[in-house]
């Protein structure tokens, strides 16, 4: 069964950094096509945060280019998502999702809370 976990969410003040990470279990991030950070506000629609595909091709919402990296370990179980510079406005809880045209359904994690205090 494959399961995700998010960590290393908390509390930071505005300008400082974070990094989350996703373990994977049951599997491994080399059998999906595509590992991505997502978040939710409140009150908010989950959005697509950063996200990699196996081939290493990145993307970013145009409101984290610049301060977050998304990254993994190629033969590892770990996704990373390092943030810099944090704003009040990246509150929200941060879920990791992994999916695949191999795969009947897409991954989540249970979610971590990332809360930035101005």
């Amino acid at each position: 069964q494959v399961q995700l976990v998010e960590s290393g969410g908390g509390l930071v003040q505005t300008g400082g950094s974070l990094r989350l990470s996703c373990t994977i279990s049951g599997s491994t991030f080399r059998f999906f096509d595509t590992m991505g950070w997502y978040r939710q506000a409140p009150g908010k629609q989950r959005e697509l945060v950063a996200s990699i595909s196996t081939g290493g091709i990145l993307n970013y919402a145009d409101s984290v280019k610049g301060r977050f990296t998304i990254s993994r370990i190629n033969t590892g179980n770990t996704l990373y998502l390092q943030m810099n510079t944090l704003k009040p406005e990246d509150t929200a809880v941060y879920y990791c999702k992994a999916g695949g045209s191999t795969w009947s359904r897409d991954y989540w994690g249970q979610g971590t809370q990332v809360t930035v205090s101005s």
